[in-house]
């Protein structure tokens, strides 16, 4: 047997760092490194994550010490703003290593690979530094792309997401009693998803986001205007012909419900619904935004870097 390649995570206290490591348990071809967290340094990470076993604890370690762990990839799970001291460390020391930010601090850095696999791996050229899509924006491309290039004017996009979105830093945005019986929205112009998305597909796409009372999962409902007129099942058949073959894109007729995909690693995209005069298409997408929406997504990558099948590891 080949000997396993050795991932560090940076900023595992987090949902999403959970994940990965409940992910990276699981794979027959990746192993953990290190596990970086300053609030559960010295704990045992079998204490917080039970799918994993073994002895490996919590490290807290300084940015300015990355390179010494020689890992074979690095995937920073930090908050944003907090990426870029990380890439410095590493670069000092174990350039070649593959880094996976969760961050959108490298989203709009042309010299990173921006890692959304079902539409951007065609452009993979091997890079050592990729940045994970965010989970808002991912469900706004899968629910966009295969109408693109009929789409006419900016696109309305509506989004739900669980408050395990708003991380675990306490704000209203995350707290159980203020989001009960409740929805809040946020950001209703110029949310970084708005301009990520607008970026990847240049194209102006208008998103208005909300936090509700559930954990996890993600829906968006994207209105899009068409220059011409278009019968629903042509519509349809554009997202069927885009994603045939994708394991973790499921096209289906009626809107995909929230509580279906909390918890799966795949995306849902449905409830095509058509204007009378054909030229209005209003489609819903969701995913859960802790593992397709970033845990997933990143093993994909890590997957795609070290020339394992993109969907090693990855419950299908």
């Amino acid at each position: 047997m080949s000997t396993p390649t050795t991932i560090g995570i940076v900023g595992a206290r987090g949902h999403v760092g959970a994940e990965l490591i409940r992910l990276l348990a699981r794979h027959p071809s990746f192993e953990l490194g290190f596990v970086s967290s300053r609030e559960l340094a010295g704990q045992r990470v079998s204490d917080h994550v039970g799918e994993f076993r073994g002895e490996l604890r919590y490290a807290d370690i300084g940015h300015e010490a990355l390179a010494d762990r020689g890992v074979g990839a690095y995937v920073l799970a930090l908050p944003n703003g907090k990426a870029a001291a990380c890439v410095a460390g590493i670069d000092n020391g174990n350039a070649d290593a593959v880094v996976v930010d969760l961050s959108a601090d490298y989203r709009f850095d042309e010299s990173w690979y921006y890692g959304l696999p079902e539409l951007t791996r065609d452009r993979y050229r091997g890079e050592r530094r990729i940045s994970n899509p965010g989970c808002y924006a991912s469900a706004m491309q899968f629910a966009i792309t295969p109408m693109l290039e009929l789409v006419d004017g900016p696109v309305q996009c509506f989004g739900v997401s669980g408050y395990s979105g708003a991380g675990t830093m306490p704000s209203d945005k995350n707290d159980p009693a203020k989001l009960r019986d409740n929805l809040i929205p946020y950001a209703l112009t110029g949310h970084l998803h708005e301009r990520e998305v607008t970026r990847q597909l240049e194209h102006d796409v208008e998103f208005m986001p909300h936090v509700a009372p559930h954990f996890r999962g993600l829906t968006i409902t994207a209105n899009l205007h068409l220059r011409d007129a278009v019968t629903l099942q042509q519509a349809r058949q554009r997202y069927v012909d885009r994603y045939k073959g994708e394991p973790l894109l499921r096209v289906a007729d009626e809107a995909p419900w929230v509580s279906a995909i909390a918890g799966r690693h795949g995306v849902e995209v449905g409830g095509f619904t058509l204007s009378e005069d054909g030229r209005r298409l209003v489609v819903v997408a969701t995913l859960d935004n802790l593992l397709k929406g970033a845990a997933t997504q990143a093993l994909q990558n890590l997957n795609l870097a070290f020339g394992y099948d993109e969907f090693e590891g990855i419950p299908l």
